[in-house]
């Protein structure tokens, strides 16, 4: 494969450049494109336990990708450069190389569109198949193959698609991973059906299945002298079906999906077969909105590989039931979806108090309140005497709508968010967290953290384009590394130039020595799609999450330099 790709270059770019002798490359498409480079220079830090021997030479390390896109008529064709000399720390040093792992041509031609080469795909709320790149976390599963897609009537589309998903820089050969093939259907009843056309009520109905095929050998276990041999099966398949209805101001959507038994490392290679609900209800109205979701994931890890652990070639998603956090106190403790099982539920309201009243001011005032609390799936034994969990048996048993132990996360939010003025605005935020540090981090032993977080986030604009931010947030915990501070000033003149500094001072760490300043200061310039900036100061310990996807991020010291445009 790896030969195939400068020859996959070299032959769009001689079509690029191939023109008749009355038209020039503009005439033909255009191009367009984007690229980022992240690089951090590391100092040594006694007080983080950052030594020499820890930086292993490597002061400076970099981040970047650049994206180019063809495009003519119906056809598209591009490709994305990528470099990690060596990756950044927190990212995974498979990453470390560079090369082109991703690239494609796709033509659109009437009701149908094929792709070749990577691409990234969803099938519903992605149960069964999500396919995505989320460069903050170090995280690409793209498939490399081929897909269609075909809309054969009004109101219906078709999906189908085979490949191998993306692992760092290794190409695939002899099995060393599985071929994921899937269908997915779409059905949208108003557009079909002629007579409901000016119906209220909107009616979509959907479908999907997905299949992995992997070369795999038998597990072979010693126990007490005894060898026993477990038979895994190469073709896993999963399937799922999800409807949404629409009403006026109410929507409900919901997904049911089911795994054939899928014996791996990521669930002990136990024979259960999976399945995951995942609905929702909302209704909005101006000025207010509320919604309620559930969520339930029972032995749905499902992977192109068996023997692999962690996030890489994961080929499905679940999504979280949880609120993200943007201020970065309240995002200490994130929550990371449990693939072997969770149930949950989350509640939110949105509520605006009108304009030009006691409460809401001249502006009006918003409110927002989230609940969201998960636990564990009740587990029991499948049989007197064998312990949940136990390699090469069915697992455990587990009522669908009962609740188990551990909690595993719990937070209540209220954000209230008001302007003054022209000149000045404020939010003000309460958190309540419970979080399981043992199943989420793996800290084995320690105890449930209970934090309390409170945030002011206030704005002042001195002139339209000059403006002053500051945040002040506190959070309170009597475990793990106890109560922090922080403090932050941002000045932007607009559209331009941004400063900052900030300290998050975690001054009730139990530990003396560690009861440290996590200070920094950086700048940011702004150039029509163009941006750089440039940070110092300290980056403490703790867990980046997307989407309910994580990744560990280490303590550090140091220089970073970001640069980004698009084209």
């Amino acid at each position: 494969m790896k030969k195939l790709i400068p020859v996959f270059i070299t032959g769009l770019f001689l079509f690029l450049s191939g023109t008749a002798q009355t038209q020039t490359f503009t005439d033909r498409g255009k191009v367009t494109g984007s690229f980022q480079f992240d690089g951090q220079y590391y100092m040594e830090d006694d007080k983080l336990g950052i030594t020499e021997e820890d930086l292993d030479g490597k002061l400076f390390r970099m981040n970047g990708f650049g994206n180019i896109i063809y495009t003519n008529g119906n056809f598209r064709a591009g490709f994305r450069y990528e470099a990690y000399l060596p990756p950044i720390a927190g990212y995974n040093a498979k990453y470390e190389g560079h090369g082109v792992p991703y690239f494609f041509a796709e033509y659109q031609f009437k009701n149908i569109q094929i792709t070749v080469g990577n691409f990234y795909e969803q099938f519903g709320n992605g149960l069964v198949l999500r396919s995505y790149e989320e460069w903050t976390l170090g995280y690409d599963n793209s498939i490399r193959g081929a897909r269609v897609k075909f809309q054969p009537y009004k109101g219906i589309y078709l999906k189908g698609l085979i490949g191998t998903q993306r692992y760092y820089w290794e190409p695939y050969y002899n099995g060393n991973r599985g071929i994921v093939k899937g269908f997915d259907a779409e059905f949208f009843l108003n557009d079909i059906f002629g007579g409901m056309a000016e119906s209220k009520t909107r009616i979509i109905l959907g479908g999907s299945f997905v299949s992995n095929y992997e070369r795999v050998q038998d597990k072979t276990l010693v126990r007490d002298t005894i060898t026993y041999q477990y038979n895994l099966p190469s073709n896993v398949a999963a399937y799922a079906g999800r409807m949404r209805l629409i009403y006026g101001g109410f929507q409900f959507d919901a997904e049911y999906a089911y795994k054939i038994n899928n014996p791996s490392a990521m669930n002990n290679y136990i024979y259960k077969n999976g399945e995951s609900l995942l609905a929702n209800v909302s209704y909005s109205k101006k000025g207010f909105g509320i919604s309620l979701s559930g969520k339930r994931i029972d032995n749905m890890s499902y992977k192109s590989r068996s023997t692999e652990i962690g996030e890489a070639l994961d080929i499905n998603y679940m999504p979280p039931l949880t609120n993200p956090q943007t201020y970065s106190l309240a995002a200490i403790y994130p929550y990371a979806t449990q693939p072997n099982g969770e149930i949950g539920f989350q509640a939110k309201v949105n509520y605006t108090i009108p304009k030009r009243s006691k409460l809401g001011g001249k502006y009006g005032t918003k409110i927002e309140l989230n609940y969201s609390n998960i636990f564990n799936i009740d587990k029991q034994a499948v049989a007197e005497g064998i312990p949940v969990d136990s390699t090469g048996t069915l697992g455990y048993k587990s009522d669908f709508f009962a609740i188990g132990a551990p909690k595993y996360f719990e937070t209540f939010d209220i954000i209230l968010s008001r302007k003054f003025s022209k000149k000045f605005k404020m939010i003000l935020s309460y958190v309540y967290q419970v979080y399981n540090i043992d199943v989420i981090e793996g800290h084995a032993g320690e105890p449930m953290v209970f934090a309390h977080i409170g945030i002011a986030d206030l704005t002042y604009k001195f002139t339209p384009t000059k403006a002053l931010r500051m945040e002040v947030q506190s959070l309170f915990t009597e475990q793990d590394r106890g109560d922090w501070v922080m403090g932050l000033l941002e000045f932007t003149i607009a559209p331009k130039w941004f400063f900052t500094i900030y300290d998050e001072y975690n001054y009730g760490n139990p530990d003396k020595d560690m009861q440290l300043h996590y200070y920094s200061a950086a700048m940011a310039y702004v150039q029509g799609t163009s941006r750089i900036s440039l940070s110092y100061g300290r980056q403490r310990e703790g867990l980046l999450c997307v989407g309910g996807v994580c990744r560990a991020v280490p303590a550090a010291n140091g220089f970073t330099i970001t640069l980004s445009s698009s084209f």
